[in-house]
């Protein structure tokens, strides 16, 4: 059965007298949106602007959901309310906040007690994302020849990160003495 209501709604959106909105409802047993889509397709009606869509809820619904009427591809919304543009804006924020970390801590080569560089941990990252067949090899090279590496800045200068550095140094180091024959309490083992 259908109602004034519904044949009200469909003449309000459609623009159409109540004879064709009863008779349009009628043909489709009272589906508005069907009765939306005949009249399309009899060209009584004009399809919604920018490949929109008609929707039998209210406005006010429709707001309420996240959704507006006549929406364009690009202009909805993801489901948590933001859009892709405002996603892309957060990555990129997040990204540089990222370099900005890296860039104020370094990485720094030590010898002997005397730092012989140091390079922020940007580039660092960098150099083993791109050069990681030839960076990785170095620094563990590096390790056999005496250098010891730790992190200085804000973030990465942390006792425990540099503890753990010294320790790979030590392991490193008695390797080396084992490989060439000392005792690790540096006597000779030819003895």
């Amino acid at each position: 059965m259908i109602t004034l209501e519904q044949v009200e709604k469909l003449r309000q959106r459609a623009n159409i007298s109540y004879d064709e909105a009863k008779a349009a409802l009628e043909e489709t047993n009272g589906d508005m949106l069907e009765a939306i889509i005949n009249l399309e397709k009899r060209n009584r009606i004009d399809p919604p602007k920018g490949g929109g869509y008609y929707s039998s809820r209210n406005s006010k619904q429709n707001k309420n959901n996240g959704q507006h009427e006549g929406t364009t591809k690009d202009e909805r919304k993801v489901n948590d309310g933001t859009s892709f543009g405002e996603l892309v804006g957060r990555f990129f924020r997040w990204c540089g906040e990222i370099i900005n970390r890296g860039n104020k801590n370094h990485f720094e080569v030590i010898k002997d007690g005397d730092k012989i560089m140091a390079i922020p941990v940007t580039v660092l990252a960098v150099l083993l994302i791109f050069t990681f067949w030839i960076t990785i090899p170095i620094i563990i090279l590096g390790l056999f020849f005496g250098y010891r590496y730790m992190f200085s800045g804000p973030d990465l200068g942390k006792e425990n990160v540099n503890r753990a550095m010294d320790s790979v140094a030590d392991v490193a180091e008695n390797l080396k003495k084992e490989v060439k024959g000392e005792k690790s309490n540096g006597e000779n083992s030819d003895n």
